[in-house]
């Protein structure tokens, strides 16, 4: 008996749920703007378990094209849902593959990034102080790369049309929250935010501080 594909409704609702429970947990939307940010997030992770487990859109819409290149693959078995693996021409497990690999590491790294830096950011506004330790010693924003990360595993994982159109607006909407949030900071501790904000990248650590030890 062969096990279905798709349509797989009850495992888009739970993966679904995980994902986007965790985001809430760990970013708490308040404003307007947080839960449009918020909102988009939960589209994109909607948007993907829909593909991977209820129907797949996309090789739907690509299925002339794949059947003919790819004549002897079964374009709707699960298997064919991790496209960059069709494409690259790979046999074998796709859950195997370097990519897959890869993706799964940025993700994990991803949820270790968001726990670990609202651990640092709750403990600082307990105290009405900057966040400043740690990961924060870093970036400014490690949660936003932790959201990046994630998404960017999943694209790596199980590429879709949507979800790849959907990536940059995300990546716009973190970066305008970012940018103000960094306003918020300034306005609210002044002279000490700015002088962080000197030492300490937006989102992309760099290596300075070790090159000048050196």
């Amino acid at each position: 008996m062969n096990v279905p594909a798709y349509g797989l409704w009850s495992l888009v609702i739970i993966n679904s749920l995980v994902f986007i429970i965790f985001a809430f947990s760990f970013t708490k939307p308040n404003s307007p703007r947080d839960w449009r940010s918020f909102g988009a997030f939960s589209a994109f992770i909607v948007a993907l378990f829909t593909e991977m487990y209820g129907f797949p859109l996309t090789i739907y819409l690509l299925s002339g094209w794949l059947q003919s290149r790819f004549p002897q693959l079964d374009i709707f078995s699960h298997e064919s849902g991790h496209l960059w693996h069709t494409l690259l021409g790979w046999e074998g497990n796709p859950h195997l593959d370097p990519l897959h690999i890869l993706s799964n590491v940025l993700i994990v790294v991803g949820f270790i990034l968001i726990a670990s830096a609202w651990r640092i950011l709750y403990a600082a506004q307990q105290r009405h102080q900057l966040a400043v330790n740690g990961l924060y010693a870093r970036v400014r924003h490690p949660q936003y790369d932790g959201f990046v990360l994630i998404m960017l595993g999943f694209l790596l994982q199980w590429p879709t049309i949507l979800t790849l159109l959907m990536f940059p607006v995300l990546v716009w909407m973190y970066t305008r929250l970012a940018l103000q949030e960094d306003r918020e900071m300034h306005h609210e501790f002044g002279e000490d935010y700015l002088r962080y904000a000197v030492r300490t990248p937006v989102f992309i650590p760099h290596l300075r501080k070790k090159a000048q030890r050196g």
